[in-house]
């Protein structure tokens, strides 16, 4: 590719993305940013659509058009705008190729280095004239607290069929399955009582939380599938038989029959243990109680090899001389709500390592070669 590709621009943009604070619902100095940076750049459209009253977020998701030059298929690329905390105040620190934080902070590579290399990309056509295709860039809010930016999105503000999430650890490597998650809330009730005084009159309901989580499922239960209770919180003080106990806790599978399965298998135990209650002395004052709610947190994303934006992207790297890696994961990311939307997307690795940490890091050369292949998409 004759263009080469401004790697002190590249660093310097993405310093300045860095120290620009995005936590999760805090984006709008940053969705103000990327307004002025491609206004810049000449985008023919930048809109902000109206999720923030959805997500709680102090702007909306941020979408960027190009109407481009080609008549080739168009593409989207996606980066979220929202970093994890502790991310205020952060000071980037460059050694060599290796940018990392002062170690207070994380770096906010994730997802940083993402729009580092998609603002670059564009730089590089803007400067070399190259002709492109349609193109569109749609940044989102609050995809670390559940792609709640990408569930609140309208997906008719995406004109292109197929695209590519910029937001995967390491590099080298496309994401093209990824598992579907149920998240449930469990709240146990059973009966208070004090403990010193008339314990019998009272039901614990942390002792019936500890029965059915024994008897749930939990863990890594096969190669596509995992069952994981997060949270517990219950009783008041240690002196009154605990009255409620509320438990928050997700089944992720690659399978949907395993993902129902999973579920049904958590739900049941729970209602078993309370069903099978009994009062040994005849003295409760009451009848335990389970209430079980399960959502879809994200669905399951499955792509081919042979699907276009997969083949699309192995062309990109064959031109640029990149060797691939295509490998399923067992997170989930924006990418998956896109695909359930019926927009292909594939997730693609930036070079960020140790993220959500403050040893957070990213090397410039992975973020340069990124940059090559987001062009290299760009160009077709």
């Amino acid at each position: 590719m004759p263009a080469s590709i401004n790697r002190q621009r590249l660093a310097n943009t993405f310093v300045t993305l860095c120290e620009t604070d995005s936590p999760s619902r805090r984006e709008g100095r940053m969705a103000a940013l990327l307004r002025d940076i491609f206004t810049r750049l000449g985008a023919d459209e930048i809109f902000e659509d109206d999720s923030g009253a959805v997500t709680g977020s102090e702007c909306g998701n941020l979408f960027v058009r190009f109407r481009g030059e080609t008549d080739q298929e168009p593409i989207f690329f996606n980066c979220h705008m929202d970093t994890v905390e502790p991310g205020t105040g952060v000071k980037v620190v460059r050694q060599g190729n290796i940018f990392r934080s002062e170690g207070k902070t994380i770096l906010g590579s994730d997802d940083k280095s993402g729009i580092a290399a998609l603002i670059e990309a564009v730089e590089t056509v803007r400067e070399h004239n190259l002709p492109v295709g349609p193109l569109e860039l749609v940044f989102t809010t609050c995809e670390e607290i559940g792609l709640l930016g990408a569930k609140a999105l309208n997906p008719d503000n995406i004109r292109a069929r197929m695209g590519y999430a910029l937001d995967s650890s390491g590099f080298g490597r496309v994401i093209i399955g990824a598992p579907a998650a149920n998240r449930l809330r469990i709240r146990l009730r059973g009966v208070a009582a004090h403990a010193g005084l008339h314990p019998e009159m009272g039901i614990n309901a942390i002792i019936l939380a500890a029965n059915a989580l024994a008897k749930a499922p939990c863990g890594r239960i096969d190669r596509e599938s995992t069952v994981n209770f997060g949270t517990i919180r219950g009783g008041t003080a240690s002196n009154i038989v605990p009255e409620e106990v509320c438990i928050e806790g997700e089944v992720r599978s690659h399978a949907q029959d395993k993902l129902d399965r999973l579920t049904t298998e958590v739900e049941k135990a729970f209602y078993e243990v309370i069903g099978s209650w009994q009062d040994p002395e005849g003295y409760a004052t009451g009848k335990p109680q389970v209430d079980i709610s399960t959502t879809l947190d994200f669905p399951v994303m499955r792509l081919d090899r042979d699907d276009p934006v997969i083949r699309r992207i192995s062309r990109a790297a064959d031109i640029i001389g990149l060797k691939l890696e295509f490998r399923t994961a067992g997170g989930g990311s924006d990418a998956n709500i896109f695909n359930g939307y019926g927009l292909q997307t594939a997730i693609v690795a930036t070079g960020m390592t140790h993220v959500h940490s403050t040893d957070e890091q990213v090397d410039l050369e992975d973020m340069v070669e990124l940059t090559r292949l987001v062009l290299a998409l760009m160009r077709g």
